[in-house]
C-alpha cells in the first residue's frame, strides 16, 4: 500500500512540474539551489550547477530543461553513433535531446516515465523540434521498462532510482534490457545515497519525492547493482548534495555517478 501511494504522489509532484516548472515544495536538486532564499537562479543556471554544459543546453529546446537532478550521466558514458540509448526517467526530455546528436540519426534515443504529463511535455517538445530517432514511453521502471530484452546498448538515469521502491528490481529491469554476450551493454548513473536510510514507518512522502528517504547507504545501493547481475561496479563521481545541517536526523546525502557493464 505504501508503495502505491509514493507512487501517486511522486506522478501528482512530478506532473505539476510538469505543468508549472520546478514550484512545487518538494525540491530534487542540490543544497545551494533548493535553500537560494532569492529564487533568481534560472533552469539553465540550475542545470548548470548540477554538471550540465552550458553551452550544449543551448543546442536543445528550452521548454525540455527544468533544472531537476543531482548529476549529468551523458558527461560519463562514451556514446558511439549508431547505439540505442535508454533515459529511465526522462522527464522533459534534457537527456534524451542531448543525446540524439550523439547517436546520431543512425542511433535511436528512448525516454521512459510514468508521468503523464511529462511524458506529453516530451512529446510535443520533440514534435516540434523535429527529433526524428527520439521517443517516449509510459513506463514503471521497477515493474517492467517497456523495452524488449538485450537490445540497448546504453541506459541513463539522472536522480531516478532512488524514486523507486524497490531498487534491486529496477536494476534487473536495467540489466534485462541490456546487450550482453560482449557486446558492450552498460549503464551509467546519477542518483543520491545517503549516510542513514530511513524506516519504513519514518518515510515522509514529500522527503521522498525530494529524492531523499529513498536513498540507500553506499553499500545497499552498490548491493542491489551487484544482485541485478551487473559487473565491473564503479563509481566515477561523488560530491555533497545536502549536509546534515539541512536534515534534523543527521543525514547526510551523497550524489554519484555510478558505471557498470553486463559483462
Amino acid at each position: 500500500m505504501q508503495k502505491e501511494i509514493l507512487k501517486k504522489e511522486i506522478k501528482k509532484n512530478y506532473g505539476k512540474i510538469a505543468l508549472e516548472g520546478n514550484v512545487s515544495n518538494t525540491c530534487c536538486s542540490p543544497q545551494e539551489i533548493c535553500y537560494d532564499d532569492t529564487n533568481n537562479i534560472s533552469k539553465e543556471q540550475v542545470s548548470s550547477i548540477i554538471g550540465y554544459n552550458t553551452t550544449e543546453l543551448k543546442s536543445i529546446p528550452e521548454e525540455s530543461i527544468l533544472g531537476l537532478g543531482c548529476g549529468a550521466p551523458l558527461n560519463f558514458v562514451d556514446i558511439k553513433r549508431g547505439e540505442t540509448l535508454v533515459d529511465l526517467g526522462s522527464g522533459a526530455g534534457i537527456d534524451a535531446f542531448l543525446a540524439s546528436k550523439l547517436v546520431g540519426n543512425e542511433g535511436k534515443v528512448i525516454g521512459i516515465d510514468m508521468t503523464d504529463e511529462m511524458l506529453e511535455k516530451a512529446r510535443k517538445v520533440a514534435i516540434k523540434n523535429n527529433y526524428k530517432n527520439v521517443e517516449f514511453r509510459k513506463g514503471d521502471i521497477e515493474e517492467k521498462i517497456p523495452i524488449e530484452d538485450n537490445s540497448v546498448d546504453v541506459v541513463i538515469s539522472n536522480c531516478v532510482i532512488n524514486l523507486t521502491s524497490n531498487k534491486t528490481n529496477t536494476f534487473k529491469e536495467i540489466y534485462r534490457i541490456l546487450k550482453k554476450d560482449g557486446q558492450n551493454g552498460r549503464m551509467v548513473i546519477s542518483d543520491l545515497i545517503t549516510t542513514k536510510e530511513i524506516s519504513k514507518d519514518d518515510i515522509n512522502t514529500n522527503n521522498w519525492c525530494s529524492c531523499i528517504d529513498g536513498a540507500l547507504t553506499k553499500e545497499n545501493y552498490l548491493k542491489s547493482i551487484r544482485d541485478a547481475g551487473f559487473q565491473n561496479i564503479e563509481i566515477l563521481n561523488e560530491k555533497n548534495y545536502m549536509d546534515e545541517s539541512h536534515l534534523s536526523d543527521g543525514r547526510k546525502i551523497v550524489s554519484i555517478i555510478v558505471r557498470a557493464i553486463t559483462n
